[in-house]
């Protein structure tokens, strides 16, 4: 009988569910609104002992969440959401419930390691050992791989929330970040653009200045990881890069910020778009 995986794309606005081998073969899919953490994971397990009585269980579940996240092995609080803002959800040991529930091994990760994990199995990143997957929207943050497997240190990385070089005579806003002020997320996330120029992303055109200014910030980022990481490939998605200007941009802006020190890394869109976390949470299960 042929092995089928379980994946849970966990979002603070919904749980994305599905049972399947692989982006061509998704037997079942089902979104479930995120609330409290029992009505959720209830609905999220139900989905799955369903798809086991049609046949389809599951012999490993993958989990791509929101955090923050205990992700160390070795504690005691590995699977659990530690201290979001999510009302209700700080402290909730999501992979042990799932696990327990569905008597499963489980394997657990952020939300955009576990895009970045499905870019490299089957997107754009594909064959590649050294890359990073960024997503920029209500939030910045990364998934790092090197050598072929994801970084993890004491946490996983916060690419979001580092610190850009910045003009403040020809941008004096201060930034929205509660913690950093003028970190990265704190200058270019979808809020912080909306709170710069007094409108959403989304409703600037093409020609509005937002659009310079924040590829000057990714192009920063895209620097520093080059010189600390060495990527093959960075890869940019998310909802504030559904503007097709910016790519280009940062392509434009990198070189000139490595300033001939090294080649600068190929600089790309995802190719699985929002279904690269689902994706990433199948390859997780997979992987165990």
């Amino acid at each position: 009988m042929e092995k089928l995986f379980g994946a849970i794309e966990a979002g603070g606005t919904k749980f994305v569910c599905a049972v399947g081998t692989g982006p061509d073969d998704l037997r079942a899919e089902l979104r479930i609104p995120t609330s409290t953490p029992a009505a959720t994971i209830a609905a999220a397990l139900a989905f799955f002992r369903e798809q086991a009585a049609r046949g389809r269980p599951i012999a490993a579940l993958g989990v791509g969440s929101f955090g923050p996240v205990e992700l160390d092995l070795a504690s005691p609080s590995w699977g659990h959401i530690t201290s979001t803002p999510k009302p209700g959800w700080a402290g909730t040991d999501l992979a042990g419930e799932l696990g327990r529930g569905l008597g499963v091994p489980v394997a657990f990760e952020t939300d955009v390691d576990a895009a970045a994990l499905g870019e490299g199995r089957w997107g754009a990143a594909a064959g590649l050992d050294d890359f990073v997957y960024v997503t920029v929207g209500t939030g910045i943050g990364g998934g790092v791989v090197a050598g072929g497997r994801l970084v993890h240190g004491r946490q996983h990385p916060e690419i979001g929330h580092l610190r850009v070089r910045r003009d403040h005579a020809a941008d004096p806003f201060p930034g929205i970040c509660p913690f950093h002020r003028d970190c990265l997320e704190g200058l270019a996330a979808g809020p912080a653009i909306a709170a710069r120029w007094g409108k959403p992303a989304e409703e600037l055109p093409a020609d509005h200045p937002a659009w310079p200014l924040e590829a000057r910030y990714l192009a920063e980022l895209a620097a520093t990881l080059a010189l600390v990481l060495s990527p093959r490939k960075i890869l940019f998605g998310g909802g504030v890069l559904q503007q097709p200007q910016l790519l280009p941009l940062i392509r434009q802006h990198l070189p000139e910020l490595l300033a001939g020190y090294l080649e600068a890394p190929e600089i790309a869109p995802p190719a699985l778009g929002p279904r690269a976390g689902l994706l990433g949470a199948l390859a997780l299960a997979e992987d165990l």
